[in-house]
């Protein structure tokens, strides 16, 4: 089975820290454990602002499935509110490699 990664790059909206996403985000883990296929997930924040949210599924369709459901997932809207939406990129990539 290929593992898909989930990468979905973002900026904040005015008047949120990145403590406060990485609450929000913290505060999304139940959500993620429960989803099949769900296996790891970091989030990074680059010296101009630019989020990167990457989580790592056990394929695509768990993927796929897991981000049409968290739009109604309670846990999320906290941290999907402080994404400025104009900014939000999200795409699906094979996994070729893995280092740890």
């Amino acid at each position: 089975m290929t593992q898909t990664a989930e990468i979905v790059t973002f900026r904040l909206t005015d008047g949120h820290t990145p403590d406060a996403l990485a609450k929000a985000a913290a505060a999304m883990e139940p959500f993620l454990r429960a989803a099949e296929g769900f296996i790891r997930r970091d989030l990074s924040v680059d010296d101009a602002g630019l989020w990167t949210d990457h989580i790592l599924w056990t394929d695509a369709a768990a993927a796929k499935a897991a981000a049409a459901a968290i739009m109604d997932a309670p846990a999320a809207g906290p941290f999907m509110a402080m994404i400025d939406g104009h900014s939000a990129v999200m795409r699906h990539a094979t996994v070729h490699l893995q280092q740890e």
